[in-house]
């Protein structure tokens, strides 16, 4: 490859990452983003009484079970067949067709009858995302508020996930020291380096940490595709996604169990961090992938953070 190539491919790179990191700017959940998406299809349909319920986002739109990807699945066309007098299928694929040629490049689409449409988040909008959930762009600042009187039913669950939180906090502390990443810390607003920290905050008062430094986290390769392929992390990836949009979605009729939902990101991160290394080889061989893994810690730390403290309404440790 000659220089102006890279130079052109580094140019393409960064217009793409910023197209992207706009599309997410505007979504903490990546269900608001597919729901944003969905409700703007083909005009022939909006002065319909049923875009009532659409644009109130009342129909069908599930996060499939599938360990591999963030594939979410629309039953708008079954909501919409009795009403236009058309089969679901012929609408799913009009509905289809108008996704395709205006979000191509935010999931990939399949029609499967009787007329769901299946939507897969594409790598480069999923890497913006947890950039953005890495970095503290999504969830940094915000008012969730507690939620009272939660009785936990057990408190070995309690404790589960204080220590996956604290085991975040010493593997990015542990980075950090060995210059892998460059952290910075938000406490009230105010950005305080860590060699400006002296002594460590109380355990009791965990700061809210932000990396500096790769920017971006290295999450793509040079074709476009997560670095993150192991099943573990993409096991962990589909679970912060399932919180967030738990967090930022409320589904008619239910209610979330928090410490169901909190225990579950717990474990899987346990199993990420069992199965993926960061050191040693793979720091020196793949340094690239050890950055790409620090920033799904990262993402990690900032969720169950907000889980203990407002969600659970506990501290969330730095250590234990």
């Amino acid at each position: 490859m000659t220089e102006n190539q890279q130079i052109g491919d580094e140019a393409v790179f960064i217009n793409n990452y910023v197209h992207f990191q706009l599309l997410v700017s505007k979504y903490t959940a990546t269900k608001q983003l597919i729901y944003s998406r969905i409700i703007k299809f083909p005009s022939v349909y909006t002065c319909q009484p049923e875009m009532l319920c659409i644009k109130d986002r009342k129909f069908p739109l599930y996060k499939a079970r599938d360990a591999k990807r963030i594939l979410y699945i629309s039953g708008i066309a079954l909501r919409l067949e009795k009403s236009q007098n058309q089969q679901a299928l012929i609408i799913a694929n009009e509905i289809a067709s108008d996704l395709s040629a205006t979000c191509g490049d935010v999931f990939s689409i399949q029609i499967v009858p009787p007329g769901w449409i299946h939507l897969e988040l594409t790598h480069p909008i999923l890497a913006a995302w947890l950039q953005n959930l890495a970095v503290g762009s999504l969830l940094g600042g915000r008012d969730q508020g507690r939620t009272n009187n939660l009785t936990i039913k057990n408190p070995q669950h309690l404790f589960t996930v204080q220590y996956a939180h604290a085991r975040c906090c010493s593997l990015l502390q542990q980075a950090h020291r060995e210059e892998l990443i460059k952290l910075k810390e938000v406490l009230s607003g105010t950005e305080i380096s860590f060699e400006q920290q002296q002594p460590l905050l109380s355990i009791s008062e965990p700061a809210f940490w932000s990396i500096c430094l790769p920017q971006p986290i290295p999450w793509l390769s040079s074709d476009a595709k997560l670095r993150l392929n192991h099943p573990a992390e993409s096991r962990l990836i589909g679970e912060l996604v399932q919180v967030v949009d738990d967090l930022e979605c409320k589904t008619f009729g239910s209610a979330v169990n928090w410490e169901k939902a909190a225990l579950d990101l717990s474990q899987a991160f346990e199993n990420f961090w069992s199965e993926c290394r960061i050191w040693g080889k793979i720091k020196i061989t793949s340094p690239l992938l050890a950055q790409a893994r620090l920033g799904l810690v990262m993402a990690t730390q900032s969720v169950l953070r907000l889980l203990l403290k407002d969600k659970l309404g506990v501290f969330a440790p730095l250590e234990l």
